[in-house]
C-alpha cells in the first residue's frame, strides 16, 4: 500500500512538472477582455482559427504552449480565442457580430464570422491585436514559431510599432531584435 501511495505521488510531481514546462495562455472571450481593459488597461492579442486549419492547431501546439510566449502573453495581454467560422454572438463596441450564414451540421469549412470580417481577417490562422481601448493595431496572418511570434508580441507590447513605418524601418527591428523565447 505504502509502494502505491509513492508511486502515485511520484507520477503526480511528474505531471505537474510537464504542466509546468508547458506553459497555459489565460484565454478569455472578446467580452470578458474588453470589461478586463476597464479595470486594467492592457492590449489584445486575438488568436482567430478555424476547427479545420492545420496550421492553426500547430500554432497552439507549438507556440501557444510554449512557456515563454504564455509567460509574456499572460503578462502583457489579455488572450482571445476566436472560432473565426463559429457560430455564436459577439457583442463588441455596442454592436452585434454574429455568422448569419452558419451551418452547425458542415464539416470542415464554414462561412466567415462578421466579427471575423471587421477585424480584416483574411486567413488562417491570424493573430489579431487589439490596443488598451479594442483598436485595430493589426492583423498578423499565418503561423509563427515561438521565437518567430515574439517579435510581433514586443513590438506590438511595448508601443515600437508607433516607430516602425517604413520597411526600412522594419527592416532595421527585425535586424536588431534579439529573441529570447527558448523554442522547446
Amino acid at each position: 500500500m505504502k509502494k502505491l501511495v509513492l508511486l502515485l505521488a511520484i507520477l503526480s510531481y511528474s505531471f505537474n512538472g510537464m504542466a509546468q514546462e508547458k506553459g497555459e495562455i489565460n484565454w478569455m472571450t472578446i467580452e470578458e477582455a474588453v470589461a478586463a481593459q476597464e479595470k486594467e488597461p492592457r492590449k489584445i492579442m486575438m488568436d482567430m482559427y478555424t476547427t479545420w486549419c492545420g496550421p492553426c492547431k500547430m500554432l497552439d501546439k507549438n507556440t501557444f504552449q510554449n512557456k515563454d510566449v504564455a509567460a509574456y502573453v499572460n503578462e502583457n495581454y489579455y488572450a482571445v480565442k476566436f472560432n473565426a467560422e463559429g457560430g455564436e454572438t459577439i457583442n463588441f463596441k455596442d454592436k452585434e457580430y454574429g455568422n448569419p450564414a452558419y451551418n452547425a451540421s458542415k464539416k470542415g469549412r464554414n462561412s466567415q464570422h462578421q466579427f471575423a470580417q471587421h477585424l480584416r481577417v483574411q486567413a488562417y490562422p491570424t493573430i489579431v491585436f487589439l490596443d488598451e481601448k479594442a483598436e485595430l493595431i493589426a492583423p498578423v496572418t499565418g503561423y509563427h514559431a515561438p521565437n518567430q511570434l515574439e517579435i510581433f508580441l514586443k513590438l506590438f507590447a511595448t508601443d515600437k510599432h508607433k516607430d516602425v513605418t517604413t520597411k526600412e524601418q522594419w527592416e532595421a527591428y527585425q535586424k536588431d531584435f534579439n529573441a529570447e523565447f527558448k523554442v522547446e
